[in-house]
C-alpha cells in the first residue's frame, strides 16, 4: 500500500474547513482514492437523502455507479444491508452458488464484478451511507485493507459531518439533498459530453472534472452550465482529445 498516498488522503478527508467546499467532488476523491490504496476495480458511494431513500453519490466508473442504481432500484444487495444494520457486508463470490442476492449477483457480475464489500458511512449510530467495493476477482480485502477501508468510510463521515457542524439537522439534511441533485446534473452533462464527442461516460466525466478545476469552478457549475447552453457547446479547451 502506498503510505504516502494514505497520508494524503486521510489529510484532504479531513480538510472540510475551507471556503466554497465541493460535496461532489469531497466524494469523488474518496471513490478514486479507495481505488488507488485498496487495489478494489471500483468503488461507490450511495448516501440517504432526507427522505431515507437511497441515491448514487459517487462512483469511480460507470459499471459501479450502475450496479448501485440497480440494487437499490431492485431492493436487494449488500450495500443496502450494510446501510440497514450499520455493518459491513461482502459478498465474496457473486458466481457461486447459493446467492444472498441472485438478481444483484446477475447485475454485478454481466458488467464484470466477482465481490463487493460494503462499508457503512457511519458515526455512533447515525448512519449516512455507505462505501462500496468492487473487485473483478473472488475474495475481498485482507484484514489490513479492511482496516483502511472502514478508516476512509470514518474519516469521510466526520469530515461530512464536521463541515455541517454549525447546522441544525434539518440543513445537513438539505444539503445532502442538494448533492445527491448535483449529481444528476452531473450524470446529464456526462451524456450530453459523451454523445457530442463519441466517448465513453468514464471519459467524458473525467473531462468535465479537469476543466472544472484548471478554471477553478465547481463541478456541478460547470455540468449546469454545459447542459443549459442553449448551444451545448463544452469550452474549446476540453475539446481537445484527453491526454490525462
Amino acid at each position: 500500500m502506498d503510505t504516502e498516498l494514505l497520508s494524503n488522503t486521510f489529510v484532504d478527508l479531513a480538510d472540510t474547513l475551507v471556503a466554497d467546499f465541493d460535496v461532489i467532488d469531497f466524494l469523488q476523491m474518496l471513490t478514486d482514492r479507495s481505488v488507488r490504496l485498496l487495489s478494489a476495480s471500483a468503488t461507490a458511494v450511495v448516501l440517504a437523502g432526507p427522505d431515507g431513500e437511497l441515491r448514487v453519490a459517487a462512483a469511480s466508473s460507470e459499471p459501479a455507479g450502475l450496479v448501485e442504481l440497480f440494487q437499490i432500484k431492485h431492493g436487494q444487495g449488500p450495500c443496502l444491508d450494510c446501510f440497514r444494520t450499520g455493518r459491513p457486508v461482502m459478498a465474496a463470490d457473486l458466481q457461486g452458488p447459493g446467492q444472498r442476492w441472485p438478481q444483484f449477483a446477475d447485475a454485478a457480475v454481466s458488467v464484470g464484478f466477482r465481490n463487493v464489500q460494503a462499508l457503512p458511512m457511519r458515526l455512533r449510530d447515525e448512519v449516512i451511507g455507505t462505501l462500496n467495493l468492487f473487485t473483478v476477482a473472488p475474495g475481498g480485502l485482507d484484514e489490513t485493507g479492511l482496516r483502511v477501508g472502514r478508516a476512509l468510510a470514518d474519516v469521510a463521515t466526520i469530515g461530512l459531518l464536521q463541515e455541517r457542524s454549525f447546522r441544525h439537522q434539518e440543513a445537513l439534511a438539505e444539503q445532502l439533498q442538494g448533492a445527491l441533485n448535483s449529481r444528476i446534473i452531473i450524470e446529464q452533462a456526462k451524456g450530453k459530453l459523451a454523445e457530442r464527442l463519441s466517448i465513453d461516460m468514464d471519459l467524458a466525466f473525467r473531462m468535465l472534472r479537469d476543466y472544472a478545476r484548471n478554471t477553478n469552478q465547481r463541478l456541478t457549475d460547470v455540468a449546469h452550465n454545459f447542459v443549459g447552453s442553449a448551444t451545448a457547446d463544452f469550452p474549446p479547451a476540453a475539446r481537445q482529445p484527453y491526454r490525462g
